[in-house]
């Protein structure tokens, strides 16, 4: 009867293939430790054909050994020529990444908005700062088209303004108004469809 890869044990590292997982599982039952070493090397170097980029680099040799004590599962007791990794070090868990914490209550205007506003009132007061003021407006308004697509009024975008400034900048639909955006239509495709 037929013996099947999927009935054989699992390869721990299955780049390699059986027959290097069957040479290292020799090597380990091997009982004389002088032996073990160069039944070891011989190993390495069938690694190194296989992989010519980690052979010929001395900087990633160390890699070719520390694969082979993973692929014995740490048994093999050989003089190994460089530090390996141990079994603890392979399941080490990154850091957890750490997310600033800062709350911007109308997340579709994003955090530059917020910071482009109190760039704005920090300016003193002359036509510098109403540019700049007009400008942040501009883009609120295209931003808030993003998420509503059947428009936006002036007044919306000037009463958020005033929100997200704690009413330090204040505009008005009589004072000011706003370009006027449409949304873009979705590109064609190119294809159609065939009449039947």
């Amino acid at each position: 009867m037929l013996t099947y890869n999927t009935q054989l044990k699992p390869l721990r590292l299955p780049e390699y293939g059986r027959n290097i997982h069957q040479m290292v599982e020799y090597c380990v039952s091997i009982p004389d430790r002088e032996e073990r070493n160069v039944c070891a090397h011989a190993i390495i170097r069938a690694m190194g054909n296989l992989f010519p980029a980690l052979r010929d680099d001395p900087e990633a040799a160390p890699k070719l050994w520390d694969h082979l004590a993973i692929m014995s599962e740490f048994q093999l007791d050989i003089d190994y020529p460089y530090e390996v990794v141990t079994p603890d070090s392979l399941h080490t868990l990154p850091q957890p990444v750490r997310y600033p914490g800062s709350f911007i209550p109308m997340r579709h205007y994003g955090k530059m908005i917020f910071d482009m506003v109190d760039k704005a009132t920090s300016l003193p007061e002359g036509e510098e700062r109403d540019e700049l003021v007009v400008l942040i407006a501009n883009h609120m308004k295209k931003l808030q088209m993003a998420v509503n697509k059947d428009g936006v009024d002036d007044a919306k975008i000037f009463k958020d303004l005033a929100e997200i400034s704690h009413g330090a900048i204040r505009l008005s639909t009589e004072t000011h108004s706003l370009n006027d955006y449409k949304i873009a239509p979705a590109p064609a495709t190119g294809k159609k469809k065939k009449k039947k």
